[in-house]
């Protein structure tokens, strides 16, 4: 599942910053969590109700509010009023559809990524989008499904000695999009490993069922290629500190993940290039196979052209034809129907024109 999602009719001539979700059709009910915590402390709320987090108070120096399901936008609605985010701001975080950016604003940063989920069960990949809003004391993420992404990275702050419980809210960002990276590997994986199934295939049996294999994989590398391309300007951007709210500390961190980005988009244009290269070899397979039963079929005509002859020569109705009194006319004509056979079959061997 790709994640095609057509655009949204109702949205057209509604004015700026108006909410309308975008993307899979979702009957869910919206998760909201929280989790606070200081370098000594930390605590985790659920909450059943968008009321319950407005109503909360926090002490605590990294305060992380995570929303599972974007499709109520009345939920979004009250979490933007609250976090003072910018109308269009959500309009973006409701809309499945948007190229991974990133966006500076006064009191915040905005960065959109995209999840890339490999199932081994059913063989696939599926894409998911994931906003961000990175304030100074704050995270708040926005995720389609829930889908437990983020709770590796909640495990480790749960840790009383995990260095995250140390750092700001900026190394919790990083945190979070080093987690969205990982999760491209297994794609990656995934991916090069369908690559050398189907070129194993295209050696042994190019059949209609390869390209259609082909075809799909194609189809899947240009979204995988979407989803991360334009994350490498998005890293770039953080790691030169160019926003306040990432502390020089985090930098080098984020220039990790730049370098990870960097050698996953050369990993991919490796693979697009062997996809191409499959349809080449595709078209080559077919036709190899293709001439090898047009020159058995032209050996096989070309052994009957002289017995086709000598079959015809001989069923002329002509009255004084020399062998037609003989008596061992008809054994002595397929007797040399054989010789020419053989002789023509061991010349064509000899020319290496047939194998042995």
């Amino acid at each position: 599942m790709l994640g095609k999602h057509k655009y949204n009719t109702q949205k057209v001539g509604m004015p700026p910053g108006t909410l309308l979700h975008i993307g899979a059709m979702r009957s869910e009910k919206v998760k909201i969590s929280m989790l606070c915590y200081s370098k000594d402390v930390w605590t985790e709320e659920q909450f059943n109700h968008v009321d319950e987090l407005l109503q909360y108070k926090s002490t605590a120096d990294v305060n992380w509010v995570h929303i599972s399901g974007i499709h109520v936008v009345d939920v979004i609605e009250k979490i933007g009023n609250k976090f003072n985010i910018h109308p269009l701001i959500l309009e973006d975080i409701v809309n499945t559809n948007q190229r991974p950016k990133l966006e500076e604003s006064k009191d915040y940063v905005y960065i959109v990524l995209k999840m890339i989920h490999y199932f081994e069960q059913r063989s696939n990949i599926e894409f998911e989008q994931i906003s961000m809003i990175v304030g100074s004391h704050y995270i708040v993420s926005f995720q389609e499904n829930d889908n437990q992404t983020f709770q590796q990275i909640k495990d480790r702050i749960k840790k009383t000695n995990g260095k995250i419980r140390t750092k700001g809210v900026d190394y919790l960002a990083y945190a979070l999009i080093d987690c969205i990276v990982d999760h491209y590997y297994l794609a990656l994986e995934y991916l090069g490993e369908k690559i050398e199934l189907l070129e194993d295939q295209l050696m042994s049996d190019p059949g209609p069922d390869v390209l259609k294999e082909i075809h799909r994989l194609k189809t899947e590398m240009l979204f995988v290629r979407k989803a991360i391309w334009p994350l490498r300007e998005i890293i770039n951007a953080l790691s030169r500190g160019d926003s306040a709210l990432f502390n020089h500390d985090t930098l080098i961190y984020l220039r990790d993940v730049y370098d990870h980005i960097i050698q996953i988009i050369d990993t991919i244009e490796m693979y697009r290039d062997m996809v191409t290269g499959m349809f080449d070899i595709y078209i080559s397979s077919v036709s190899y196979k293709l001439n090898e039963v047009m020159k058995v079929l032209t050996i096989i005509a070309t052994i009957f052209i002289p017995l086709t002859f000598i079959v015809g020569l001989y069923g002329m109705n002509f009255k004084y034809m020399p062998e037609l009194e003989w008596e061992w006319g008809y054994p002595a004509v397929l007797v040399l129907m054989l010789l020419i056979s053989i002789f023509m079959i061991l010349y064509f061997r000899r020319r290496k024109w047939i194998g042995k």
